[in-house]
């Protein structure tokens, strides 16, 4: 054992991260934040507000309505030191029907509530999956009509331009929950098999043809026809075209089109859970380098009666950041990272040091973020230090600037360098620059 422990501490733990997850350096972090602003900045436009709850359910919850997939292959599910079992959440919706269910009396509906929930998949890595991700849950509750749904699709496309985006650079398509399941329910005699067809065919894009090929042969045997119709089609079947839920969506694509927002009807479109009951939608990226869905949502109407409640007409989208993030890398989108600090105090010596605290401490209650290297180092090194945090401003305090002197403040941008006689100086100047730069 001894030997064992020994060689580990020779060898050194690993530095990555478990399977599947992301570290956030300064710089990552700043992009994720960016992210998160965008999204908290167009959900409040619209008038949604923010909610959140822990990332522990009860795994009943999700055997109730995402399905047993999910459970026995996709969760991260454990009994606790209670012996209840629990489950890391692997999405919003059944959370936020949760809540609404547990105050529908004391709550003003319509309801407009959005988060940014941590969701959790075991599931295999991949372009636009990991098993950890950040998504934006934007839902309405209490609303019928297909206003509320041009709403929520209107959003969808708001925080895809609020990225900065392009109408040409995604594509939103629509569609109702029966229509696949009409189509099917015409080819197959067993009701039973609607449901897990409907779920393999939401999975086509993401498994090898002949993987898909040989499920579907599994599930419905007695299939008369080629598997693969349902991933090629493109055009809207003759038996679909006669439903009433063809005719809402229809007119969705109208309503929308008249605010500026182009859709396409895609009949055979699915989500992959239980839950939706009328209009469903995606958003896919037209860039062939990344050539998939990046988000979606969608109607469902009954999720609140599983805990016995009445039925609330509900609609929503979620919007996760692993996709988005391919999204705004591709068309280069981020902003360039900088520094959440100001301005950066390099020090000569010990008897500049105090000083030096009193000057940030002065910066600091101005709105000043500050930095100091106690460090003692040669000048250049400490600025070096300040360029590679991506600091935008350096001062080096010495004897001059001890004695009440002038201070050299130099903008690590463009090269130059300006003298300010105090720190007030300084936070007026900033305040200018930045002002310039929103």
């Amino acid at each position: 054992m001894c030997a064992i422990m020994f060689a580990m501490s020779k060898k050194g733990l690993s530095t990555n991260p478990y399977k599947g997850v992301r570290d956030f350096y300064p710089q990552q972090m700043a992009e994720q934040n960016y992210i998160f602003s965008v999204w908290k900045k167009i959900a409040e436009l619209y008038g949604y507000e923010e909610y959140s709850a822990s990332v522990l359910e009860p795994t009943e919850l999700y055997k109730a309505k995402s399905g047993e997939e999910i459970i026995n292959e996709q969760t991260y599910s454990f009994k606790d030191r209670g012996d209840r079992e629990v489950t890391l959440r692997p999405e919003m919706t059944p959370t936020v029907a949760r809540l609404v269910a547990g105050k529908r009396r004391e709550l003003g509906f319509p309801l407009r509530w959005y988060s940014i929930p941590n969701l959790f998949r075991y599931e295999r890595e991949q372009r636009g999956r990991l098993r950890e991700h950040w998504q934006l849950n934007v839902d309405c509750f209490g609303a019928t009509g297909i206003e509320i749904e041009a709403e929520i699709i209107e959003i969808a496309d708001a925080v895809m331009k609020g990225f900065g985006g392009k109408s040409s650079d995604y594509r939103i398509k629509i569609s109702h929950s029966a229509f696949l399941n009409n189509f099917i329910s015409k080819k197959v005699a067993d009701a039973e098999l609607v449901s897990p067809l409907i779920k393999l065919i939401d999975r086509s894009s993401k498994i090898e043809t002949d993987e898909y090929i040989s499920r579907f042969k599994k599930i419905a045997p007695a299939w008369i026809g080629d598997p693969m119709e349902f991933v090629s089609i493109s055009k809207v079947n003759e038996s679909l075209a006669g439903l009433s839920e063809y005719r809402s969506i229809a007119d969705l694509a109208e309503l929308l089109l008249a605010r500026g927002i182009s859709v396409e009807i895609s009949p055979l479109l699915t989500r992959g859970f239980d839950y939706y009951t009328g209009m469903i939608f995606e958003v896919y990226d037209t860039n062939p380098k990344n050539s998939r869905s990046l988000f979606g949502g969608g109607r469902y109407d009954n999720l609140l009666e599983i805990f016995g409640g009445e039925r609330v007409p509900s609609v929503g989208f979620g919007m996760g950041d692993v996709t988005i993030r391919n999204f705004l890398e591709e068309r280069n989108l981020f902003p360039g990272f900088k520094s959440t600090t100001d301005i950066y105090i390099g020090v000569i010596d010990s008897e500049s040091l105090k000083a030096a605290y009193r000057f940030a401490k002065d910066l600091r209650s101005l709105g000043v973020r500050t930095s100091i290297d106690s460090s003692y180092r040669k000048g250049s090194d400490q600025k070096k230090s300040a360029s590679k945090l991506a600091i935008p401003y350096f001062v080096l305090f010495g004897s001059d600037e001890r004695d009440g002197g002038k201070c050299k403040v130099s903008d690590m941008n463009d090269g130059t360098s300006t003298f300010y006689d105090s720190a007030a100086a300084i936070a007026v100047a900033l305040k200018k620059k930045k002002s310039r730069t929103l």
